[in-house]
C-alpha cells in the first residue's frame, strides 16, 4: 500500500522529491577482507547432461523430469542440461577469466555408484570425470567445493527402501561420502553433505513440487502417494543423521592427513513477528527454526 500511495500523489509532489536512494559505487577486491572467496555453484543434474552416458545410473531426478514434465516450468530436464559433462574445461577456463577462486559443484551419487551403493559396484568413468574436474579446476586457481548430496538420490534406493524415507540410507550415504573422501580428498579441502535439507524434505515430500513428488492426494491433485504431514520429518530425520555419520568418518578417518573441512550447507529465511504479540512472536520464533535449526 506504501508503495500505491506514493504513485498516487507523486504528480503533487513531483517537484519537492529529492532522491535519497543510497549511491552504490563499483565493488572490487580491495572492498573486501583477505580471505574472503569469491565463486560460483551447480548442482549436477542441472549442468552435467550426459544423463545416459559413461555409466551413470538413474537419478530420482530423472524419472521425476520426464514423468511428471509439467512441474517443470518449461517442461525440460537434465539429460543434456549446459552440457558440463562434456564442456568442464571451457568451464573452468571461463571461471579463470572472471578471476573466481572457487568452484562450487556436486558429484551426482549415481555417476559414481549407479545402484546406490558400494555393493552395486563403482563406476570408474564417474571417477574419471570428477578426478578430471577437480584437476582441471586446480590448474586453472580454483579451489573446489564439492556437494555430495544435492537431491539426485540414485533411483535404485528410492525403489529399494524409499531413499530417505528409510535409515538404511545412513550406511549408504556414509558408503558413499567415504569413497569420495578416499578418492578426491587429496585435493578437494572443502566438502559439502547436504544441499539444503530443508528444501529436499518440503518440495519433495511435502508439497511435491521437487523429486521424488511425493506428497498427500488432500494437498493437491497431481499428488500421488506420500503423506505431507509425516515424511517431511522422516526424510529430515534422516538426512541429519545420514550428514552426522558422513561427518563423523571425515573427522575420524581422513581429517587429519586430508587437512580438510566438512559441513553442511542450509536455505536461510529471516522471518520477524508482525506485531509484539507473544503468538506472532512464537510463530516467527518457530518457522526461523526451521530454516536455521538443522
Amino acid at each position: 500500500m506504501r508503495y500505491l500511495l506514493f504513485s498516487l500523489f507523486l504528480p503533487l509532489v513531483s517537484s519537492l522529491i529529492i532522491n535519497t536512494s543510497p549511491q552504490i559505487g563499483p565493488l572490487n577486491r580491495k572492498d573486501f577482507p583477505n580471505g574472503f572467496i569469491f565463486g560460483t555453484s551447480s548442482s549436477a543434474y542441472q549442468y552435467e547432461g550426459a544423463a545416459t552416458e559413461g555409466g551413470r545410473g538413474t537419478s530420482i531426478w530423472d524419472t521425476f523430469t520426464h514423468q511428471y514434465p509439467e512441474k517443470i516450468m518449461d517442461g525440460n530436464n537434465g539429460d543434456v542440461a549446459v552440457d558440463s559433462y562434456h564442456r568442464f574445461k571451457e568451464d573452468a577456463e571461463m571461471m579463470k577469466d572472471m578471476n573466481l577462486d572457487a568452484y562450487r559443484f556436486s558429484i551426482s551419487w549415481s555417476r559414481i555408484l549407479p545402484k546406490g551403493k558400494l555393493s552395486g559396484g563403482i563406476n570408474q568413468d564417474g571417477i574419471d570425470y570428477y578426478n578430471n574436474l577437480i584437476d582441471e579446476l586446480l590448474a586453472n586457481g580454483l579451489q573446489p567445493f564439492v556437494t555430495l548430496f544435492h537431491w539426485d538420490l540414485p533411483q535404485s534406493l528410492e525403489d529399494e527402501y524409499g531413499g530417505f524415507l528409510s535409515p538404511l540410507i545412513i550406511k549408504d550415504f556414509q558408503d558413499y561420502a567415504e569413497l569420495c573422501f578416499k578418492t578426491f580428498g587429496d585435493r578437494v579441502k572443502h566438502w559439502i553433505t547436504l544441499n539444503e535439507p530443508w528444501s529436499y524434505s518440503q518440495n519433495g515430500y511435502a508439497n511435491g513440487e521437487m523429486a521424488p513428488g511425493r506428497c498427500s492426494s488432500w494437498l493437491s491433485p497431481n499428488c500421488t502417494g506420500g503423506d505431507s504431514g509425516t515424511e517431511p520429518y522422516l526424510t529430515a530425520h534422516y538426512q541429519l543423521l545420514a550428514h552426522a555419520a558422513a561427518v563423523n568418518v571425515y573427522k575420524t578417518k581422513y581429517k587429519n592427513s586430508q587437512n580438510g573441512l566438512i559441513g553442511i550447507t542450509l536455505l536461510i529465511t529471516w522471518f520477524v513477528p508482525l506485531s509484539d504479540n507473544k503468538l506472532n512472536q512464537k510463530a516467527a520464533e518457530r518457522a526461523t527454526d526451521f530454516m536455521f535449526g538443522w
